[in-house]
């Protein structure tokens, strides 16, 4: 007889059932509304020796998969854990879902061998489940992001019968061979695509999905002919290089993936938002979310000195910057960065020693940041040799190096020593309140020194997460930037443990705008720090386009601010004052596109906030002018940036329109705030 029980968080049931073959997700729904899943098992396996019981190109469909037989569940209030046994490999697997939001959990699987005999896993899901939606609906539709270097956060939304293509499978009656991947290996986790995909039904539930890993990652959708099956992997044996062996007894844990449901593409998302900050890891530090001003962008780009940085220190607190991150270069008289690695301060670049300029920082009423790369040692670093070979990457018993420079590997203790201190010596010898940790080279597959270079790799990923922590522990002041030439890592597993994370290294206004509008479909917008960098040869169109991006998530201040006219400072001083009134709301409100997501050439963008009863509106103006349809629960907007000029709206019974000018240019709209004193 079957087993069947129901799990209840929040808004969410999860509907399982134990019979004959292995668990089964049979339902999930939000407030009781229909399903947006149907029966599937909950993981999928693959082990050396022993793939798919039937043969196919992805991972749904797995022998040992197949065989999970039911042994246990326990429900709580907050999770619910179920356990299976393969008896013919001896692999026992503990399900794990934790509720993270009112209609999102986080799901994970411990796998661990039971038998006699060593098993090596090649694969194991994060997460698996069957949608609802055929691969012909012509309602749902498939949103999947890329993005490179200078040009994240490119969004498509594309019918999913375009994306599964018709097979007829009713005639066949087997279910499809193939799939959609989406992949990403090596240590860039976001370098290329996203690990988020939603799957979204015109008329009925949308899910949204998170692979939350530091390391190489894939989704896959596949056709079967009752719907469409979803698997969120971490590496993997055939795309990452990743395996792992199991002595009887041993344990793997997989990644973390978040699943969220909601109305639609914006309801998803506002789950999948909730979600975001349910993980994070809470810290009172970062709950005044104050303004950075970080001297790179368009500005001393990795050449700070004395002379340069006092008239930005004083600026930038005339605009109301609270912290003040000295970005690359401090560290090295060499502008190639030769010897990054040992993090003492360079012994001619600072005139009066960096201590002065710190001390600056700190008379202005900001506190100091500093710039740190500490994943890496230059190959002309003092630091090089002091370590011993097996504190970083190899390859087939060669160092890695990329970019001059060789990768250190955390699970090392004397890499972890190292980089203790280091933040140690910034933190209190320096005084730094803030560190921006960057991360510009790509080591490929991993490291091979223990075992798979995925398996390494995977390693490093979650040693640096600790690491993090454990620092922060230690510093409980310090707030930590995560950056990776721009966005190229910016993921889950780190940004849970993070407070800032640099949206691009895009130096273009108008460019970085599309980066800013879609941000929150990668990062919670109290942590987009999305760059505004003013200049004094801008128009005011062009200057108020820079500072709206940085109000539509964390702004994130740079530029040559003492160089601007007295109008064009207060344009730079009424967006900071504004993002202080918006900041502390924005750390609750839920994102939305009230005219869908951008193109990566589109002329006119709109981003929106809602929450508690108030609402923000961000427009952007690339092209000629236009007028914007909204819809109408945006009436009642009024123009909070920039003072002027104004731009036309008209209301309407259908929702009202708004006239954008020709671009560049930008506004900032609020509905439901009260008026300003």
């Amino acid at each position: 007889m079957a087993a069947r029980w129901t799990w209840q968080t929040g808004d969410l049931a999860l509907a399982f059932e134990a019979g004959d073959g292995p668990v089964v997700l049979t339902s999930a729904r939000v407030s009781g509304g229909a399903s947006a899943v149907r029966a599937h098992q909950l993981v999928e396996v693959v082990v050396a020796g022993e793939h798919h019981a039937r043969s196919a190109l992805g991972y749904t469909g797995t022998a040992v998969g197949a065989r999970l037989r039911h042994v246990g569940h326990e429900v709580t209030d907050g999770a619910v854990a179920v356990r299976q046994r393969d008896t013919v490999s001896g692999l026992e697997v503990t399900s794990r879902w934790r509720a993270t939001g009112p209609a999102a959990v986080q799901v994970w699987h411990e796998v661990r061998n039971g038998g006699e005999l060593p098993v090596t896993l090649f694969a194991v899901s994060s997460l698996c489940l069957k949608t609802a939606a055929p691969a012909t609906s012509r309602h749902h539709s498939l949103v999947e992001g890329r993005g490179e270097w200078l040009g994240e956060g490119v969004w498509s939304v594309r019918p999913l019968h375009e994306v599964l293509r018709e097979l007829r499978l009713d005639v066949t009656g087997q279910d499809a061979r193939g799939r959609h991947a989406v992949v990403s290996t090596g240590g860039w986790s976001t370098g290329s695509v996203y690990p988020t995909g939603v799957l979204a039904d015109i008329d009925g539930p949308a899910i949204a999905w998170q692979a939350e890993v530091t390391a190489g990652w894939l989704w896959e959708l596949a056709q079967h002919r009752d719907g469409t099956v979803l698997d969120v992997l971490g590496p993997t044996d055939q795309e990452h290089q990743w395996s792992l062996p199991l002595a009887p007894g041993a344990e793997f844990v997989t990644v973390p993936a978040g699943l969220a449901l909601g109305d639609g593409l914006d309801g998803a998302m506002a789950a999948l938002t909730v979600h975001r900050r349910g993980i994070r890891a809470d810290r009172a530090a970062d709950r005044a979310l104050p303004v950075v001003y970080n001297d790179y962008m368009n500005t001393l780009m990795g050449d700070p000195t004395t002379e340069s940085l006092v008239p930005l220190v004083d600026a930038a607190a005339d605009a109301g910057a609270e912290y003040f991150c000295i970005d690359a270069g401090w560290y090295d008289d060499d502008p190639q960065w030769g010897s990054i690695g040992e993090w003492c301060a360079a012994p001619t670049r600072f005139t009066g020693g960096l201590g002065s300029v710190l001390a600056r920082i700190r008379d202005r009423g900001m506190v100091p940041g500093l710039w740190l790369e500490p994943e890496v040692v230059g190959l002309d670093s003092p630091v090089l040799h002091r370590l011993p070979d097996e504190a970083y990457f190899q390859r087939c018993g060669v160092p890695t190096v990329e970019h001059n420079r060789r990768h250190l590997d955390l699970r090392h203790r004397a890499a972890r020593e190292h980089l203790d201190a280091a933040i140690d010596r910034v933190v209190g010898e320096y005084g730094a309140g803030y560190v921006k940790l960057d991360y510009n080279i790509e080591p490929g597959a991993g490291t091979d020194r223990t075992g798979s270079a995925g398996d390494g790799l995977l390693g490093h990923g979650r040693a640096l997460r600790q690491w993090l922590l454990d620092v922060q522990a230690r510093h409980p002041a310090l707030l930590v930037e995560m950056c990776a030439s721009g966005a190229m890592r910016m993921d889950y597993a780190l940004l849970s443990v993070a407070h800032l994370q640099s949206t691009s290294d895009n130096q273009d206004a108008s460019r970085s705008a599309v980066v800013a509008c879609t941000a929150p479909m990668s990062v919670l917008p109290e942590q987009a720090g999305n760059w505004a960098y003013p200049a004094a040869g801008m128009a005011d169109g062009e200057l108020a386009m820079t500072m709206v991006n940085g109000l539509a998530g964390r702004l994130y201040l740079s530029g040559f601010l003492d160089r601007l006219s007295a109008g064009q400072r207060e344009l730079v001083h009424d967006a900071v004052a504004l993002h202080k009134r918006l900041r502390t709301w924005l750390a609750t409100a839920a994102p939305c596109w009230p005219t869908g997501l951008p193109g990566w050439d589109d002329d006119v963008l709109t981003l929106g906030y809602r929450g508690g009863g108030q609402r923000a509106l961000f427009v952007w103006s690339r092209g000629g002018p236009a007028s914007v349809s909204l819809p109408t629960e945006w009436a009642g907007l009024r123009q909070a940036y920039p003072s002027g000029p104004r731009w036309a709206q008209e209301a309407r019974d259908d929702g009202p329109s708004i006239s954008v000018p020709a671009g560049p240019a930008a506004a900032a709209f609020l509905a439901g705030w009260p008026d300003r004193e």
